[in-house]
């Protein structure tokens, strides 16, 4: 199983950039995903997940910013990110959950919920 992030690089403040994260070895349509984000000298962060249902969460700081989708027919997980800032500076993971049972709510952004990672996308947001 793996998945493939790609779509990150260096953009100026204010610009969009849509990461995307291609699932291979294992269909993910019926499964949680998530995107996670890692600031240099930080812990890995929650960003944004969806469930197989189509519901979907958010880090309060990302909400109305950036949107998470999926499109089950290529097995993609996709993150829009809108008017970004220095501080959206990182390097941007997606992950699955390896079992079909939906995960409660609250845990939609706990790093244990999920059981594969990408290699991580490095976004670079300049001033």
């Amino acid at each position: 199983v793996q998945l493939q992030a790609s779509g990150g690089g260096l953009v100026q403040a204010g610009d969009s950039l849509k990461l995307s994260c291609a699932a291979s070895g294992r269909t993910f349509g019926g499964r949680a995903m998530g995107w996670f984000r890692q600031a240099p000298g930080k812990e890995r962060e929650f960003v944004a997940a969806s469930r197989a249902n189509g519901a979907t969460y958010y880090a309060d700081s990302v909400k109305g910013q950036f949107t998470i989708s999926r499109d089950t027919t290529k097995n993609t997980l996709y993150l829009q990110m809108r008017s970004l800032k220095p501080g959206d500076t990182a390097v941007y993971y997606c992950a699955a959950r390896s079992s079909l049972t939906s995960p409660i709510a609250s845990t939609m952004g706990q790093l244990g919920t999920y059981d594969y990672w990408g290699q991580g996308t490095l976004v670079t947001v300049s001033s």
